[in-house]
């Protein structure tokens, strides 16, 4: 019988669980944001609703941080104004609980835009195009729900943007 004199060691199992667990919590992450902006896409802000922490903030573009009401009101108002409003949305990597996106988006208002909630009143529908410059976000997820929607600040994006291209002028911001 052949014998060894050094028995090869095996690589701890625990280890390779553990690498599969990161990875795998990190494409759910991914895949959880992916949800949500194909909810918001489609104008399914009931699912959406379902993926949002009660706590959810959502800050960059606007003057202060809002709440998970807010983001889905200002997005359903988004897509009433913009029926073909496309967010380009893209998952672009993942450490931790953060998830990295990027957005562009563009559409044409051909609806009313209820922008009340800022004080800013309805602006009735000008049948032009709007197109943004591509903003990055860090997206939070603890326990397969997003708890925060950070958007970096960029020129040439967000709401301001968006109404300069529809020549609206902004009476609040």
């Amino acid at each position: 019988m052949f014998h060894r004199e050094h028995p090869l060691i095996p690589r701890p199992i625990c280890l390779e669980l553990a690498r599969l667990v990161v990875k795998e919590n990190l494409v759910n992450k991914r895949e959880t944001v992916q949800a949500l902006m194909d909810a918001v896409q489609k104008g399914d802000f009931e699912n959406a609703k379902t993926m949002l922490a009660d706590d959810f903030q959502f800050s960059g573009p606007v003057p202060e941080p809002i709440n998970k009401e807010a983001w889905l009101g200002m997005n359903s108002s988004l897509k009433t104004a913009f029926p073909d409003l496309n967010y380009h949305f893209k998952v672009i990597g993942a450490e931790g609980d953060v998830v990295k996106t990027t957005s562009q988006l563009s559409g044409t208002h051909s609806g009313s835009f209820d922008l009340t909630g800022m004080n800013m009143g309805v602006i009735p529908a000008t049948d032009k195009t709007f197109s943004t410059k591509l903003e990055k976000t860090k997206v939070t997820v603890r326990e397969n729900k997003i708890t925060s929607w950070a958007v970096e600040q960029t020129e040439g994006a967000g709401l301001k943007a968006i109404l300069g291209q529809l020549d609206v002028k902004p009476t609040a911001m």
